[in-house]
């Protein structure tokens, strides 16, 4: 069965407060679906379910997805799919502290996969991320490339896969792994180990400096929020059953590029400081989501300078209002 709007699934949203989580639970009430979304709300943000917490088909549990109460939440409630987003998502956090992103992300999928049996749920939509790729042969990186994991970061995020494998081949509960690119857009807080786009669309508004590191030429693969929720919802059909699928544009954009496209959109001068390269920092990355485009449907449809322009307008509208 596609995916359909309008048919009244339940949807149970991990980190449904975050940037694209809560992107996901606005377009999945606007479908017309009911939606819990669970969050410690430690990174997430209430204000951004603001406009989720006026339809009487949102409700929000602020709670640790590895609490007991999360399987008994689930059994009660009985979502048909789980969009699984909460995570530790900081590398160098997790270079850190490797103990504590394996308890978010390791324990915490876990968790989360044990509660989507309890709820007989029929399937689990996963995020992941671009670093279970490591330093790739080929770029764009095809889906199915091999894995190669250089941060703890990234190898709880396959650990994650490959923990939907055995839950599936347990307890026939179904999934697909979306594998995100550099995500952006609305929602995406400039503070902490942001986006670039954010850091980039915060100093430029402000008037505070901004910095390319290196020479500027390392090149990321930007892919809109908009457009990634759209993969989501694709996902929540019986499409793309037991597989991995990058969402992103397979186009790369330099940093220095990504100043001047933002620097354009805010309409402000495009004169980034500089500083050393950072180590560790990839110098390309892009994916190719062309598997997804067959097995979803799914398209990247914003071109770059036109999300950039609705970020920079939706950021200007909140610093209006602060």
């Amino acid at each position: 069965m596609p995916y359909e709007r309008g048919v009244g699934m339940r949807v149970l949203v991990t980190g449904g407060a975050g940037f694209i989580g809560s992107n996901l639970v606005d377009r999945l009430l606007e479908d017309g679906h009911e939606v819990t979304v669970v969050d410690d709300l430690s990174s997430g943000d209430r204000a951004n379910l603001a406009r989720a917490e006026d339809s009487p088909r949102f409700t929000l549990q602020v709670m640790d997805i590895r609490d007991p109460a999360l399987a008994e939440l689930a059994a009660d409630w009985r979502p048909e799919v789980v969009c699984h987003l909460a995570a530790q998502i900081s590398v160098r956090k997790s270079v850190a502290d490797p103990v504590h992103d394996a308890r978010l992300n390791v324990e915490g999928t876990a968790s989360v996969l044990t509660a989507a049996q309890r709820g007989g749920t029929r399937k689990v939509v996963f995020a992941s991320s671009v670093a279970v790729y490591g330093r790739p042969a080929v770029i764009p990186v095809p889906g199915d490339a091999a894995t190669d994991p250089r941060s703890p970061y990234a190898a709880s995020k396959l650990s994650g896969e490959t923990y939907l494998a055995t839950f599936k081949a347990l307890y026939g509960i179904d999934y697909t792994t979306l594998v995100l690119s550099n995500v952006y857009g609305p929602r995406q807080s400039p503070d902490g180990e942001a986006g670039v786009v954010a850091i980039f669309t915060d100093g430029l508004l402000n008037g505070t400096p901004t910095v390319v590191y290196g020479e500027g030429a390392q090149t990321r693969d930007y892919v809109f929020v908009e457009d990634v929720v759209d993969g989501f919802v694709r996902a929540c059909g019986e499409a793309g059953g037991g597989g991995r699928f990058n969402l992103g544009t397979g186009v790369e954009t330099t940093d220095r590029q990504l100043h001047a496209l933002v620097a354009e959109a805010a309409g402000a001068p495009d004169r980034p400081g500089t500083a050393p390269a950072r180590l560790g920092d990839l110098p390309a990355m892009a994916v190719d989501p062309a598997p997804a485009f067959e097995a979803l449907g799914w398209r990247p449809r914003t071109e770059l300078a036109t999300g950039l322009k609705a970020t920079v307008e939706w950021a200007r509208a909140r610093s209006a209002t602060r």
